[in-house]
């Protein structure tokens, strides 16, 4: 699975982290590596070992100087791609640097992030064009949180729609879906609360999968919530009203952690002040983290600040603040990683059944034949959520059409 991902473009650090020209590296941690990031006083990027080649130290504490990086044990200079540029102990200090590079990737910007590519380079993909990191920066907004699982546990989350009645839910006033700024009003709350019992249909897609969800409407119709998934770590939440889109990438950091990225859009207007600033407080998918980290202020260590008194009202089904913490406090509670041994799948399962099947095909198929995995390439990321009413004899992917496709300047399909 780690060449998998290796074969992909992952975000890796906001923009913020790298805030201008010649600032202090950040540390950074993906697929069990640990690196540094630098931003040259030039205004290169850079992705290196953090660890420099003499004696090991950490590169977290070098100097930023012009054209790239010195640790400050023994004077050795590296540049943007990890080549060693100068060591002052050698009298032969340009032949002697020729033979020293760190290991390097690429690091570019693509919207409000910074983007790593891990793989061969003759393998390099496409820069990422989906839709969040392409509108114009006004109308998107992305924030990350530290999720102590393994990445897949997280994704099945992000793909299962059957569990947003329930642990989602509120009571009329309390703190369920109708409660956040950044889903109330929409006609689909009311769908979701009046059927408990949704029918899932999985459909091949080019990236991956197209995974919907449909519960009963007005009669005769169904509601259906469509969430697409593409490989390996992109999923996208189903529009509610003319609220912007929310998506996660779910990045590994090692087998046991990962880091949660999570964006709202609107492809046609610019995100409201107040949108934003529910954003930062930690209301639809984002969290509420300890200052200066990207670890939730609820977390595993305090119980996710579970207020048992709501949960037995009804105000909060799960009795957990916050949709994203909602998510994460379950999701982490099975383990770092869950034993699937033990799993009794049913029906409402089906589009992590299929997803953990194409997984498996996607590997195998690199492992054994060279197969170039899906969902790296442009074709693949023009993808969009949808949430529709349609006629209850109609198929849902003709029903919404080219409501799938990222088209700049259209509005979304949502109820």
């Amino acid at each position: 699975m780690g060449k998998l991902f290796r074969r992909y473009w992952q975000p890796v650090l906001h923009t913020d982290e790298l805030p201008e020209d010649g600032c202090p590296p950040v540390r950074v941690k993906i697929l069990s590596e640990r690196l540094i990031a630098v931003r040259t006083p030039e205004g290169e990027y850079g992705l290196m070992d953090e660890f420099c080649a003499h004696r090991g130290v950490s590169m977290f504490f070098g100097r930023v100087e012009n054209g790239g990086i010195r640790c400050p044990y023994h004077g050795w200079k590296y540049n943007a791609d990890g080549q060693a540029i100068e060591v002052p102990s050698e009298l032969n200090n340009s032949e002697f640097c020729k033979n020293v590079k760190l290991r390097s990737y690429p690091l570019v910007k693509v919207g409000d992030l910074l983007w790593a590519y891990l793989g061969e380079p003759k393998m390099q993909p496409p820069l990422p064009t989906w839709e969040f990191a392409t509108v114009p920066s006004g109308q998107t907004f992305t924030s990350k949180r530290l999720q102590e699982s393994n990445w897949l546990q997280a994704l099945e989350g992000g793909i299962d729609s059957s569990h947003v009645t329930w642990l989602h839910g509120g009571g009329p006033t309390g703190a369920g879906l109708e409660a956040d700024p950044l889903f109330a009003g929409a006609k689909g709350n009311q769908y979701n609360k009046g059927d408990v019992k949704p029918s899932f249909e999985v459909v091949e897609n080019e990236g991956g999968l197209l995974i919907g969800a449909r519960r009963n409407a007005e009669e005769d119709h169904y509601y259906w919530r469509v969430t697409p998934w593409v490989l390996p770590n992109f999923t996208l939440v189903p529009p509610r009203g003319d609220h912007p889109v929310h998506g996660h990438f779910w990045v590994p950091i090692d087998d046991e952690n990962c880091w949660a990225w999570s964006f709202d859009y609107h492809p046609t207007r610019d995100l409201k002040e107040a949108e934003v600033a529910a954003m930062k407080a930690g209301a639809g998918v984002h969290s509420k983290n300890i200052p200066g980290t990207y670890r939730p202020e609820a977390n595993k260590d305090n119980d996710y600040l579970i207020n048992r008194d709501k949960q037995k009202t009804g105000e909060l089904f799960s009795g957990v603040e916050g949709i994203a913490i909602q998510d994460s406090s379950l999701q982490e509670s099975m383990g770092p990683t869950v034993d699937r041994t033990k799993e009794r799948l049913v029906a409402t399962d089906a589009g992590i059944i299929k997803a953990r099947q194409k997984l498996r095909r996607a590997v195998e198929a690199l492992r054994d034949h060279g197969t170039e995995p899906m969902g790296n390439v442009p074709e693949h990321q023009n993808i969009r959520s949808v949430a529709i009413v349609l006629p209850a004899d109609q198929p849902f992917v003709e029903g919404i059409g080219d409501g799938f496709e990222a088209r700049a300047g259209v509005r979304q399909t949502t109820v």
